[in-house]
């Protein structure tokens, strides 16, 4: 018995720590950039903790769309997940305020915003027990068709998608006079293949990935909206950890969300080109046209009280002076 407590003591003065092992579930393919960073991260997670803390990843979906995903976490499931920002939206409305469309630009402007307004959207998930280490970027999203689109009104006659669960993009195309078709992401393929949808909105790098770039012929130059995510753990699903593995988590997570969103504007800007090395059109609107985009789509999600919806009025009145400044001095 003495033997027993001794062993026991000398166990809890060692400061050891018993191992974790955090799962995490996100809807990007295995084979991504993001995937690959990630599992690197792990793998480093991994080394300074001493095999203490492990990341396990279920890609691909699945673990099911972003609300899937967030029930599981809640219910102890899963640990953590990469979501966009519509499903982190379940936790703060707030954290979708850069996914308004016709929002920015360019990416100097994101740039600029995301420097100062990151934090902020970043302590509205903390604020309701969620931990982030950062958002990563996932690129402009443009419209990409079978058919040429490039004057609002020709949307009226398409089969649109919407990822289920925006409601953003829901609003916005309803106000078009569009009945979008809401699927998730595992659907969408399937639907250009049997002709449920025929119009898609989506980054060139995910347009590849996820091959739906086979099934479109168009796409319209014009940046729609902003789309990013974020890796989110549920705050108390770290409290085994030790006070230094949580450093570790920490610093190592933010490294690789920095490394993933140099990695996903390289990838965005290639695979653009390799979309038209596909032969894939790409259509650029007039300054008339762009202007209607702006003016009907604005005025269904930008106008006055919409955008609370979305948002807070602080938040969004936060970007839009960033968004003035910016602009007054780069004219």
């Amino acid at each position: 018995m003495n033997r027993l407590i001794l062993f026991l003591l000398a166990a809890l003065m060692s400061g050891n720590t018993p191992a974790a092992t955090l799962k995490i579930a996100t809807l990007l393919p295995d084979g991504t950039s993001w995937m690959k960073l990630m599992r690197e991260g792990a793998q480093t997670i991994d080394a300074r903790t001493q095999g203490r803390v492990k990341l396990r990843f279920y890609p691909g979906g699945v673990m099911g769309n972003d609300s899937s995903v967030m029930r599981k976490i809640r219910a102890g499931q899963l640990h953590g997940g990469a979501l966009t920002a519509g499903g982190l939206a379940a936790l703060d409305d707030n954290i979708q305020s850069y996914s308004l469309p016709f929002l920015f630009q360019s990416l100097d402007e994101v740039d600029y915003v995301r420097q100062r307004m990151d934090s902020t959207l970043i302590e509205s998930l903390e604020k309701n027990g969620f931990i982030s280490f950062g958002l990563s970027e996932g690129g402009f999203v443009y419209l990409m068709s079978q058919y040429a689109i490039t004057q609002v009104g020709q949307l009226q006659f398409h089969k649109v998608w919407t990822p289920e669960g925006d409601r953003i993009s829901e609003r916005a195309f309803r106000a078009l006079g569009v009945t979008p078709i809401p699927l998730p992401l595992t659907d969408v393929l399937t639907g250009l293949q049997t002709g449920l949808i025929d119009t898609i909105g989506t980054s060139p790098a995910a347009a590849i990935a996820l091959q739906w770039h086979t099934r479109v012929k168009y796409l319209t130059d014009m940046p729609a909206l902003y789309l990013y995510g974020s890796l989110v753990f549920k705050a108390s699903a770290l409290n085994s950890l030790s006070p230094n593995d949580r450093k570790i988590l920490s610093a190592t997570m933010g490294e690789t969300i920095k490394k993933i969103n140099d990695a996903t504007r390289s990838d965005n800007s290639s695979a653009r080109q390799a979309l038209e090395n596909q032969g894939i059109q790409i259509l650029k609107p007039s300054a008339k046209e762009l202007d209607e985009w702006l003016a009907e789509v604005g005025s269904a999600i930008r106008g006055k009280g919409n955008t609370d919806e979305f948002s807070s009025p602080a938040i969004r009145e936060q970007i839009d002076k960033l968004l003035r400044e910016y602009r007054t001095s780069h004219r």
